[in-house]
């Protein structure tokens, strides 16, 4: 019988990416999204078991909640749903920004693990563990200017997950957080509310920034690690960024 894995956001990026990898190695996946047509597109290629649901409606992730257990045990939940809007300083925030950002970076990781948890239980006593993992962000752990609210989400996050190490202590379940820094994706278009200029640039002259795939590897080396070890918090940046705002444009070499 395959390992089944919820995986959140999975219509596109790094949910996306982390779908197909999973499913690659044999997994049953399950994805959850709010775009139907990018999950049929999915689950016409045989990636995934679609389910369309906003994760920050609380009908919405009781529906997936009754949708995951009528399959049965859960091995592996992924949280990766999430995101930035703008880059206004504290003073100038516009509050239903920070409030979106916080409901789904928090609340809706919050929601689906409560939701999932039982399933995840259950499945952790065939497989003698179960997985826990969210996709944060470097700006979880270093803020910086214009990330005021992101930052405070996704540090909001990160202590939502240690604490949820701290409550499962005892339990063959496994708390990972995996901290990207710059991927490649659409999260920029949609931090500049559209402006492809604007998202453009983050990535000028940036030799290999990461792919969604190389987070989907991390995530599922992760979950794919024998049952006693635990990687707690993963870092994962391109060799061009050495902290959040620090970037090496063009190509890298060796000083002479």
């Amino acid at each position: 019988m395959a390992y089944r894995v919820v995986v959140t956001g999975a219509s596109s990026g790094i949910g996306e990416a982390t779908a197909r990898r999973f499913a690659a190695h044999g997994w049953d996946v399950i994805g959850v999204a709010r775009r139907a047509e990018r999950l049929d597109a999915l689950a016409a290629e045989g990636v995934l078991t679609p389910i369309v649901a906003d994760i920050t409606v609380e009908e919405d992730v009781a529906r997936v909640r009754a949708e995951v257990e009528a399959g049965g045990p859960l091995h592996a939940l992924v949280n990766n749903a999430g995101g930035a809007l703008g880059t206004e300083s504290v003073e100038d925030a516009i509050p239903d920004d920070w409030r979106a950002m916080y409901e789904v970076n928090v609340i809706g990781t919050q929601r689906m693990i409560a939701a999932l948890l039982p399933a995840l239980r259950t499945g952790s006593v065939e497989r003698g563990s179960g997985d826990i993992v969210a996709v944060t962000s470097i700006a979880g752990h270093t803020v910086y200017l214009g990330g005021g609210g992101y930052n405070a989400a996704k540090h909001a996050q990160h202590a939502l997950m240690a604490v949820l190490r701290l409550e499962l202590g005892g339990e063959p379940l496994r708390v990972v957080e995996i901290a990207p820094g710059m991927v490649k994706t659409d999260f920029s278009l949609v931090r500049y509310r559209g402006d492809q200029e604007a998202a453009d640039a983050v990535y000028a002259g940036v030799e290999n920034p990461l792919r969604p795939e190389d987070i989907a590897e991390a995530i599922v080396h992760a979950v794919e690690l024998p049952s006693h070890v635990d990687l707690d918090l993963v870092v994962v940046k391109p060799v061009a960024q050495s902290a959040v705002r620090t970037i090496h444009k063009g190509a890298l070499a060796p000083k002479a």
